[in-house]
């Protein structure tokens, strides 16, 4: 085979797979990185005891179930229910068909590679949190749970 046959057959073939990504880069390719959750951080970070009810709802957004106590003063419940599900998934491959010219001798060489790659996952997130109020309106009391699945 001639320099020039083996030139661009390299050239083809790093054409080829230079369009294919890994496994690693389709998760990362479809990831979430949303930084206006509702998460355990937030909750730790914001929420304090003697804060107002209209502050808590700047932080955390409105509630998902308003309530009250035994003493008849109001406690907030927010439940936060988070499904991911990603998928990803990529194809390729090349056929080549490589001639050789010799001085007098004509031949062909065929060949072919396919590659498949993808990714999937899913998982459920958990948050529940629970704020209570005083009489006054001010948090007395906030508790909170997470689970990963």
């Amino acid at each position: 085979m001639n320099t020039l046959s083996i030139f661009a057959s390299s050239c083809v073939l790093l054409l080829a797979l230079t369009g294919c990504m890994s496994t690693q880069e389709h998760k990362a390719a479809v990831s979430d990185n949303s930084a206006n959750r509702v998460t355990v951080g937030v909750v730790q970070k914001e929420i304090k005891f003697g804060m107002r009810g209209g502050d808590v709802a700047a932080v955390l957004g409105s509630p998902n179930i308003v309530s009250t106590d035994e003493n008849r003063n109001e406690v907030w419940i927010y439940d936060k229910i988070s499904t991911e599900y990603a998928h990803s998934s990529s194809s390729g491959g090349i056929s080549s068909l490589i001639l050789g010219f010799g001085s007098e001798v004509l031949a062909g060489v065929g060949g072919s590679y396919n590659y498949k790659a993808g990714a999937s996952s899913r998982s459920q997130r958990t948050l529940t949190i629970i704020i209570k109020f005083n009489k006054n309106g001010v948090v007395r009391d906030f508790a909170y749970h997470t689970s990963r699945f």
